[in-house]
């Protein structure tokens, strides 16, 4: 596997670990779920090669 595979694994790890922490916010802390959109948002962009 090289390097560039692993790396976009990782990308789309931290994505679904940001979509959990933003759902979380959501439930628990609604007024502040923002905090969490800008990983998740970049780790996506990431994930998907576009930058």
């Amino acid at each position: 596997m090289t390097s560039s595979s692993e790396s976009v694994r990782s990308y789309w790890l931290y994505t679904l670990l940001s979509l959990v922490g933003v759902v979380l916010f959501l439930m628990f802390k609604p007024e502040w779920f923002w905090v969490m959109l800008p990983p998740l948002l970049t780790y996506f962009v990431k994930g998907m090669r576009w930058m």
